[in-house]
């Protein structure tokens, strides 16, 4: 049985938009003499204006979307990521918060009505979002579900100049474009799209970029430790992520960057072992690795290089404050004593409660494959959510 007999069928309406999206990106093909990037095949496929998976109107989280983040499995998620986001603040003067890619909403209204009820509400809520169906839905939950802090959100187009305070991505970096190398030998290639036999098809060619060339040849020794021969490996190189991290050490003045996601240190993400790389597709709530099967209808994302993303924020000037999982990062700030704020005899709200909680911090759910990381700019207090279960030897 092919992969497609087993995703769930799409509306008309659904696939009369992916065969627009496909159209767009194999004109693109064309135009660029036949062969484009996976990189820019990703960024299409996900972020083209009006069209790709992330700009339409698709309903993309919860059940009648494609995958769910932690925040719409729990309230608790969003309530024990305010102690991390409390303590920051308590140490800096006129402390705000920006999100990217807030998703529904939900993460922003259980992180404020939480922080107002330590009288510690930022002075402004910054929202980054490239999804105007996200955006109007942020919109939407915010002014139903907390009217009264409506005033303290501002949705922003692009980076602000400055900011002091707390940045949060939680889900972000995964989605960024990827480019795929392949190690073939002594010989390097980044893997692209073509046009062939009316869909779309793979094909290597030679490296032209220099950046993504030179972190290639950095990566055959962790890739190939023994030099055996022959040897075939692919994998992600996230270039646009690199840029982020120093996009951000650009701006922020003072405060804390947090960032939470799944994925690996260099020396697991590029073990010999793993030599298909991380590429996943979401789509209605079935994973698969078809990048292919109806652009701009699925989410397109690979596994974080977190080694990388150090890399990146150390050389702008971010030290990294802390790396653990996301079990030991929620426990540490408190998501236990969260939960038990709700009487075990309330039966009705506490086992669910207790329900998602096993979700976010079980290692067989989102607990461990889930990592949080953090980096600072004249920060030096300790950072609560690190205070056990250090990781950063892996990195």
């Amino acid at each position: 049985m092919s992969l497609h007999a087993t995703l769930p069928p799409a509306s008309e309406i659904a696939l009369a938009h992916s065969h627009a999206v496909q159209t767009l990106i194999r004109d693109k093909i064309h135009a660029a003499g036949g062969w484009i990037p996976f990189e820019q095949f990703m960024n299409l496929a996900l972020y083209a204006p009006g069209m790709g998976y992330y700009s339409s109107g698709a309903t993309k989280l919860g059940s009648a979307g494609d995958f769910v983040t932690a925040p719409e499995i729990s309230s608790l998620f969003g309530r024990t990521l305010a102690q991390q986001v409390l303590q920051i603040s308590q140490q800096i003067e006129h402390a705000d918060i920006l999100e990217f890619g807030a998703g529904s909403g939900k993460l922003a209204l259980d992180l404020l009505l939480e922080l107002e009820k330590s009288d510690a509400l930022p002075g402004k809520y910054f929202i980054l979002e490239v999804s105007t169906e996200l955006r109007q839905r942020q919109q939407m939950l915010l002014a139903n579900k907390a009217p009264h802090l409506v005033h303290l959100i501002e949705w922003l187009e692009q980076l602000p100049a400055q900011f002091t305070g707390t940045i949060l991505a939680n889900e972000v970096l995964d989605a960024m474009p990827v480019h795929i190398v392949k190690w073939y030998n002594d010989k390097l290639s980044e893997r692209g799209v073509t046009w062939q036999s009316n869909q779309f098809a793979w094909q290597d060619r030679p490296i032209n970029l220099a950046e993504l060339n030179h972190i290639a040849n950095q990566l055959t020794p962790q890739i190939n430790p023994e030099n055996l021969l022959p040897y075939s490996y692919v994998s992600e190189i996230n270039l646009t992520a690199g840029h982020f991290m120093r996009s951000l050490a650009s701006i922020l003045q003072q405060g804390v960057i947090l960032l939470i996601d799944y994925g690996f240190g260099r020396s697991e993400y590029y073990h010999p072992q793993r030599n298909q790389g991380t590429l996943m597709c979401h789509y209605r709530h079935y994973a698969h690795d078809d990048p292919f099967y109806l652009p701009g209808l699925q989410d397109i994302t690979s596994h974080v290089d977190f080694s990388a993303i150090t890399q990146a924020a150390e050389d702008s000037g971010l030290p990294l404050l802390g790396y653990t999982t996301q079990a030991y990062f929620l426990i540490n700030c408190g998501i236990t004593a969260i939960l038990a704020q709700t009487p075990a005899e309330d039966t009705s709200s506490f086992l669910p409660q207790s329900s998602q909680l096993q979700k976010l911090i079980s290692p067989a759910e989102m607990g461990e494959l889930f990592k949080v990381i953090a980096f600072g700019k004249n920060f030096s207090e300790p950072l609560i959510g690190f205070s056990a279960g250090d990781m950063s030897r892996l990195l």
